[in-house]
């Protein structure tokens, strides 16, 4: 199995925040790539490179990055023998190619053949989270479909369904739908479903059928990676695993949340592993 961490944003929003804090407490943070920044003992992106290598369940993890932040991240992957860094040629968000682009990109340029793990590289989950248990699920739908697919979800809240992609799934908890940023009265469900997906080695090829049919298309409708996944929903089965919630680093608030509760309450590097 292999990985993919998608870390070729910006970070506009987060930059922002720190550029205009009063306080100059974050100044440190300006210019960092958002998945380099500390998050409790290591950088955000260590944790999972961390969790990957320890449990085995993958054998080389790939980074897509951007031009701008290249030589970063292939600084930081020099601890990090099984990670290799991608960059996707652009220096600016107005020329970003977009999340399934960048995943697309990493498939062809490693000629990725095998099982999936794709991750935001601006998320972060709860300790309750098990890689061990999620690879394990994954491996006991595969049993039974081959082109099984299998993604996370959390409980959001009802005022919060408009900010995330939501999933509606059956007794089996197979997932018959994705409604991007639903109105509460749009939909009865409340599984918000962050980056973090298995997607088999047979549901790989549809990138090139997705981007194809999105190539006219509004960037806005190929770079979010819930884009994919919400089409690849009716071609194949997608399953849902069930966590407790995560942390998505967005802006300045976010990562001093994120930040803090790793600091706080989480001490263990071998936090995702049990």
């Amino acid at each position: 199995m292999k990985a993919i961490i998608l870390a070729a944003g910006y970070g506009t929003r987060l930059q922002r925040d720190v550029e205009n804090d009063k306080t100059e407490r974050f100044k440190h943070l300006f210019g960092i790539a958002k998945p380099l920044l500390p998050v409790g003992h290591c950088a955000l992106i260590s944790h999972w490179i961390q969790a990957m290598t320890a449990t085995g369940c993958v054998d080389t993890i790939f980074v897509v990055t951007n031009a701008l932040y290249f030589e970063d991240f292939q600084a930081w992957a020099q601890e990090f023998p099984n990670v290799k860094i991608l960059s996707d040629g652009t220096k600016t968000n107005e020329e970003r190619l977009g999340a399934v682009a960048c995943l697309q990109l990493t498939v062809k340029h490693f000629s990725v053949e095998d099982h999936v793990i794709v991750v935001g590289g601006d998320t972060l989950f709860k300790e309750d989270f098990s890689l061990l248990k999620f690879t394990e699920r994954f491996s006991e739908h595969q049993a039974r479909h081959a082109d099984a697919n299998l993604v996370l979800s959390y409980q959001c809240k009802e005022e919060e369904t408009s900010k995330y992609g939501i999933l509606e799934v059956d007794a089996h908890m197979r997932v018959s739908c994705m409604k991007e940023k639903p109105r509460p009265s749009e939909t009865q469900s409340r599984k918000a479903c962050p980056c973090f997906y298995l997607f088999s080695k047979g549901s790989l090829p549809l990138l090139d059928v997705f981007l194809e049919e999105k190539k006219n298309a509004p960037i806005e409708e190929r770079d979010a990676p819930g884009t994919f996944l919400s089409w690849l929903i009716l071609r194949k089965p997608v399953y849902v695993h069930e966590i407790s919630g995560r942390f998505d680093v967005g802006n300045l608030p976010s990562y001093i949340d994120c930040d803090q509760y790793f600091k706080d309450r989480v001490q263990d590097i071998n936090v995702y592993l049990h």
